[in-house]
């Protein structure tokens, strides 16, 4: 049975967020796209809804593995709550102390270490600007700015094709695609698609959550809009507009005032309404809440060095914590968090704190924030709850993964999300290359051990899971070095793990600088036909990295090309025993580098260390070969 899901566009706020119509007097059908519009018909591998981080992983990872892509953003640029247009940070499991070790890898560690070794000069929108251009030199993805999904056809439990639109254009966008992953944070596309979705708050008892209230409601984290503020040399004084609220000291006996450069994530309202269709209401209430709080911090007395500070932007776009979850296979609890568990289709990993915010927000300035249960260990985060239980070609990846609301509080943050994001992105051109859905690999050992190490070859860090790639010919090579630390054996770049783990080994080869020139070598009995090399190298995992505007975030860090990381070196190769240089790198200030080169058959290998970005010891977690 083929069906259209235009009834939902009520729920997903789709095309009223496209003023394409209104929500006065509509019929379950909303009217069709005007005609006069321009129609682009696609066809795609992949259809990504959504470009915040966990969308642009996604299609990301989707299209380096092969697969074609379309991604589509309702927003002028991408990034989500990470963009200009909100400028949260983005933190994961290592934002606490107790998890320090566990900053995560894969195409988000690309993408930080990319901000922070070009954007100097602390803006948000190079941000923007680093994000679009990862997406357009991607060959394999066409990118749809300005464009949101708005209707979903389905047959036989799969979507066979969305319909997007973009008002700027007067284009529409009917779109064929043999897997669909939702990123929109929203569940949008699930919506329109007719798939069971969660929202609110489970009942203690429903899971055997001890966070969760005595009773299930509709209520939920709600919104937040930041603000940035600057130092002049003269006095800026302030006058509030006539709608502003108005605060005393006494709203703010939870809710510490102390600077001023970049706003306050608890600046939050909205979660007693639904953060989807009241959207529009909601940012303006945040908006009479932020200039009230300024009003405050400017006029009442309580903070007289703020007299030459003034406002320098304001955010008007809501960054949402929770709205719309996707049921999937699995709905993870906080049980499984708290307890670590390791799933066997482990393909993430967790580790912010189950972190919940009363849904009343500055209304209810009686209550702390928020209140946070910290973890000892990461948990992981399974497959099966990354598509959905209902439509069997839908992933989801971000905010809308299949989760309880307690679960939810922890999972949320954006660098988690952003892995989510590169898992699913694998698993769709993982599973577009072998005609397979979610539920056959989540549901086969062998090929879930397939993905798994599918994502470690591309940085994705899992729990317990090694490097054990049968196609990873440095595993079966003899490995020597010029010199090495104590620490630091030569042998531990083949030893399966490419990060600390926590186990007291380094899992890295550590030679210092100041004794020679460091070389790193590979040799293999029987030549081997090799055209393309890995190296993973130590970009300070154990420290946190992200663009802030805020002074002591961003002071804390370090910031520019990571001290630790391998910077100038020489590759070479042994071919009829001759040594022969095949890559040169110069500057280099990521984590993983791959080179590829046409097929040689070679009897060894090795890597020149010319220079790190500033450490007196070269670090190199991992090398891998492939045919």
């Amino acid at each position: 049975m083929t069906h259209s899901r235009r009834e939902f566009f009520a729920a997903s706020g789709g095309l009223m967020a496209a003023g394409l119509w209104s929500a006065e007097g509509a019929t379950a059908v909303p009217p069709p796209l005007p005609e006069s519009w321009t129609m682009r018909e696609l066809k795609t591998d992949v259809l990504v809804a959504g470009g915040g981080l966990a969308g642009v992983c996604a299609a990301l990872a989707a299209a380096r593995n092969g697969a074609s892509v379309v991604l589509v953003q309702d927003r002028s640029r991408l990034g989500g709550n990470s963009s200009s247009e909100i400028r949260m940070h983005v933190c994961g499991a290592n934002q606490t102390k107790e998890l320090t070790r566990w900053r995560e890898t894969g195409i988000i560690e690309e993408l930080k270490l990319t901000e922070s070794a070009v954007n100097r000069q602390r803006s948000f929108e190079i941000w923007d600007l680093i994000l679009y251009d990862k997406v357009i030199s991607e060959p394999n993805i066409t990118l749809l700015l300005d464009t949101a999904v708005v209707d979903a056809e389905v047959a036989d439990g799969k979507i066979t094709r969305i319909t997007a639109a973009s008002p700027m254009l007067a284009e529409r966008y009917p779109i064929e695609a043999r897997y669909f992953i939702d990123c929109t944070g929203d569940a949008a596309l699930a919506a329109l698609a007719g798939a069971r979705c969660m929202r609110g708050r489970e009942a203690r008892d429903q899971y055997g959550e001890s966070l969760a209230p005595e009773a299930a409601d509709q209520k939920t984290m709600g919104n937040s809009l930041l603000f940035q503020a600057r130092k002049h040399d003269t006095p800026m004084p302030f006058r509030p507009p006539t709608w502003a609220r108005k605060f005393t000291e006494e709203d703010f006996k939870h809710r510490s005032i102390r600077s001023w450069e970049y706003g306050y994530w608890w600046i939050e309202w909205g979660g007693e309404l639904d953060t989807i269709k009241d959207n529009r209401r909601i940012r303006h209430e945040l908006l009479r809440i932020l200039m009230g709080v300024w009003d405050y911090i400017k006029n009442s007395g309580q903070h007289p060095e703020s007299e030459h500070w003034a406002l320098e932007w304001v955010g008007m776009l809501p960054g949402k914590r929770e709205s719309r979850r996707i049921v999937g296979e699995h709905v993870m609890v906080q049980r499984e968090l708290e307890a670590a568990e390791l799933y066997p289709d482990r393909v993430a990993y967790g580790g912010w704190p189950m972190d919940d915010h009363p849904p009343g927000g500055m209304d209810a300035r009686d209550q702390p924030p928020c209140q946070q249960i910290h973890f000892k260990q990461p948990y992981s985060i399974p497959l099966r709850s990354l598509y959905s239980a209902d439509l069997a070609n839908l992933f989801m990846a971000g905010r809308n993964l299949s989760a309880s609301h307690v679960a939810l509080t922890s999972t949320r943050v954006m660098a988690t999300c952003s892995t989510l994001g590169q898992v699913v992105g694998t698993a769709a051109a993982f599973c577009a290359q072998q005609s397979l859905l979610p539920k056959d690999v989540a549901g086969d050992r062998a090929r879930m051990a397939q993905l798994q190490q599918l994502l470690l070859r591309n940085d994705q860090s899992l729990l317990g899971v090694p490097n054990e790639d049968p196609d990873d010919l440095a595993r079966k090579a003899r490995v020597s070095c010029s010199h090495q630390t104590d620490a630091g054996a030569a042998e531990q770049v083949i030893d399966g793990w490419n990060r600390d783990i926590g186990d007291g080994k380094t899992h890295q080869w550590q030679a210092a600088l100041a004794d020679g020139e460091p070389w790193l070598r590979l040799d293999w009995d029987q030549p081997q036909t090799i055209r393309q090399l890995q190296f993973t190298f130590d970009t300070a995992l154990h420290r946190r990295l992200f663009l802030s505007g805020e002074d002591g975030a961003y002071n804390a860090q370090t910031r520019g090309p990571q001290p630790e990381t391998v910077a100038d070196y020489v590759v070479e190769i042994l071919t009829n025993d001759a040594w022969r240089e095949v890559a040169r790198e110069t500057d280099n200030h990521l984590r993983r580098v791959v080179h590829s080169f046409d097929p040689v058959a070679v009897s060894g290998l090795r890597l020149r260390v010319l220079k790190t970005q500033g450490d007196p010891l070269v670090r190199v977690f991992e090398v891998r070969c492939y045919q």
